[in-house]
């Protein structure tokens, strides 16, 4: 604007004519306003956190409080000699022998499944996709007879493993193969779509820098998908940990040798010892505690590392192969032309995984 055109302003078009130029960019007070998203009414409200309350505390807290409140009725010493009885001992020990086994298993098989299913098309991707859930629609119960029918004195192989004596119902070989068919979807189904939402673009970088399938599983997939490979894998100890229905049908319940924790207490319940079946119980309370801990410390690292996958821009995905070597010649071009030293930009500069750690 002039001088002439300032000074011919009157004294209030000034204040005019700057609300003018702004008025279009100011956002009315209405429109800053956000709606409430909760139209009950704070009655509606106060009754339905109630009802959730009260729920929760009769169908867990006050279980929980009165496995606790049984397993101690007798005082500290009968609940530490319930819990150094043989047979008790004997049940943790198989119960962790039985996880510790069943859970790397299902470790390797989830992780396998699910970068093959998340990373790859392929003929035949839903069919395995439907059979990983399958556990999750049959009975423990029939799974466990499954098993019974097959490898039993009368099933397919059973005569075959009688004549080599090797027994697997009603033994500890049968108790892990039903515990591991009953808990291997957990941590493919926890890293399929962590996978998913991740999408390629960085395995893919890392191929363009000539890393090898094993290079880019190792230093790109996997420390992506750590959080939620602990969540998967949290989940399947639990879930091991307390298997009832397809253990205690290949289990023969033998006291003492094929007998886990829930089975044990079973037999402790049925014998009207009630305090030492409480004992037992309150481990297996500890431990779903602890695993729920544990779950809740790697279900909001997974959910920081899916919002910060969705929360990238598109203009700041990776660098591709042509944008940086063109982005190479000009800065080359430009260091030549006054005379320093050309800079040198890879894409390796663009990604994590640099080329000196191939």
């Amino acid at each position: 604007m002039s001088r002439q055109s300032v000074d011919s302003l009157k004294p209030g078009d000034g204040a005019n004519s700057v609300d003018a130029h702004a008025a279009p960019t100011r956002a009315p007070l209405n429109a800053a306003r956000r709606p409430d998203p909760v139209t009950e009414p704070p009655v509606v409200r106060w009754i339905l956190i109630g009802i959730a309350l009260l729920f929760l505390a009769l169908f867990l807290v006050v279980p929980l409080v009165a496995v606790f409140y049984q397993a101690l009725s007798k005082g500290l010493g009968f609940y530490l000699e319930s819990l150094a009885d043989p047979d008790a001992l004997a049940a943790i020990k198989l119960t962790a022998i039985t996880a510790a086994i069943a859970v790397p298993l299902n470790l390797v098989f989830g992780l396998a499944a699910s970068w093959c299913i998340a990373k790859f098309e392929f003929r035949g991707k839903a069919l395995l996709t439907t059979l990983i859930d399958l556990p999750f629609s049959v009975s423990p119960v029939i799974s466990g007879l499954i098993y019974v029918l097959m490898f039993g004195a009368q099933g397919w192989f059973g005569p075959w493993l009688q004549a080599h004596n090797i027994q697997i119902i009603f033994a500890v070989p049968g108790i892990v193969l039903a515990t591991i068919f009953v808990t291997f979807p957990f941590v493919a189904r926890e890293l399929i779509p962590l996978m998913q939402a991740q999408g390629n673009d960085e395995e893919e970088a890392a191929h363009v820098l000539g890393a090898s399938g094993w290079q880019i599983f190792r230093r790109v997939t996997l420390p992506n998908v750590k959080w939620g490979l602990l969540y998967g894998v949290i989940l399947c100890n639990a879930r091991a940990m307390g298997e009832f229905g397809a253990v205690s049908v290949v289990s023969g319940h033998i006291r003492g040798q094929t007998d886990t924790m829930p089975l044990h207490v079973e037999i402790l319940y049925n014998e009207y010892n009630f305090s030492a079946a409480f004992a037992v119980a309150s481990v297996l309370a500890l431990l779903a505690l602890v695993t729920l801990a544990l779950k809740l410390l790697a279900e909001r690292h997974m959910s920081a590392e899916l919002s910060d996958v969705r929360d990238v821009p598109a203009h700041a995905g990776p660098v591709t192969l042509p944008s940086a070597l063109s982005a190479s010649s000009s800065a080359a071009s430009a260091a030549s032309s006054s005379g320093s030293r050309p800079l040198k930009t890879s894409v390796s500069q663009q990604h994590p995984l640099k080329q000196g750690e191939l």
